[in-house]
């Protein structure tokens, strides 16, 4: 049993079965989550016996990238394996910050025509100790001010293991971190959305890709349970006024949703909800004969909302050279 992933109340139960006293739970947290320790042996507060007990029945559950590949603009990818299969997380170095990519599941049901991780079906969740491992064991750890929960699966999905971490991320015992430097994104699943929004205060990415239900039910299935505009119902519900943001993931196709029509449907759509649509090129995949508009198509797509309220930037490209984009190299390792 590992004990990464897990709460100080949770840590407690692990402290007495071993006949430590229940106040070692907080040294246990502490040697796991702020100092790092990968071993019993570098608890050097708690007893030797204690940390022979505590080797007999439990690991730490560090567990280091079996591969990695470095972009030539400093994006990494790490591969990571887990108890069902091999996992993606990649690590985006800026001149201000650091960000991480992580994954929650191994492979997705959501079946997004635009993602290979969909492609690949659905093997299982993470476990908190398998998301935080990927925080946690990568070597820009010290560098990293952000997390996104942008990865292989649909968070939402897992959204009980979502939770936990976002906790150790933000709680005093834990990283300590503000939560407004984590965003966690959905394709929508609306229950779970609205537990997520009630429950942290990180921010939310939302995937819209078309703001036409019939069209954008043509690459994500899962309108047909959660629409579009029942997900913006619900989130014009909540205050995003203050410092927690809500943006709207868009990866625009040439021919698909690049048209005025769409522009302006966004910012029908969006009248009375504090936003922001980030803009994303399309990343050819295999088997998809999709493309990307011409830059100059982008730009006024992006002006257009700007000049009509709607706060819009695009994403810069990152580490395509190393197949950054979800579940590519998963599903070649896999094969």
């Amino acid at each position: 049993m590992t004990l990464l992933g897990k709460s100080p109340e949770e840590l407690k139960d692990v402290a007495t079965t071993v006949g430590m006293k229940p106040f070692a739970a907080k040294q246990l947290a502490e040697w796991i989550y702020v100092k790092h320790a990968k071993s019993f042996d570098e608890m050097t507060n708690i007893s030797l016996a204690a940390r022979t007990k505590l080797k007999e029945s439990y690991e730490i559950g560090f567990a280091a990238p079996v591969w990695s590949a470095k972009s030539k603009d400093g994006t990494t990818k790490y591969l990571f394996q887990t108890t069902h299969g091999p996992i993606e997380t990649v690590f985006i170095p800026e001149e201000d910050r650091g960000t991480i990519c992580v994954s929650c599941q191994v492979g997705c049901k959501m079946n997004c025509q635009f993602c290979m991780t969909g492609k690949q079906g659905w093997s299982g969740d993470l476990s908190a100790c398998e998301i935080m491992n990927q925080i946690m064991s990568i070597p820009e750890y010290s560098q990293l001010t952000n997390i996104v929960f942008m990865g292989m699966g649909e968070p939402m999905d897992n959204v009980d293991e979502i939770l936990r971490c976002c906790e150790i991320l933000t709680a005093k015992w834990g990283f300590g971190w503000s939560p407004h430097r984590i965003t966690v994104s959905t394709v929508g699943v609306i229950p779970a959305m609205k537990r997520f929004i009630d429950s942290t205060d990180c921010h939310l990415a939302v995937s819209l890709h078309n703001p036409f239900g019939d069209e954008r039910a043509k690459i994500m299935p899962v309108e047909k349970r959660h629409q579009i505009t029942d997900i913006v119902a619900t989130l014009k519900q909540y205050d995003w006024t203050h410092q927690r943001r809500i943006s709207f993931e868009y990866i625009i196709i040439k021919g698909f949703n690049d048209t005025l029509r769409h522009a302006a449907e966004i910012v029908r759509m969006m009248q009375g909800l504090e936003c922001r649509v980030n803009l994303i090129r399309w990343h050819a995949i295999p088997g998809m004969d999709l493309h990307s508009p011409e830059e100059d198509k982008i730009v006024w797509f992006r002006d257009y909302l700007t000049e009509n309220g709607i706060t819009c930037t695009i994403r810069k490209s990152r580490g395509e050279d190393i197949q950054a984009a979800c579940g590519l190299l998963s599903s070649t390792h896999t094969k």
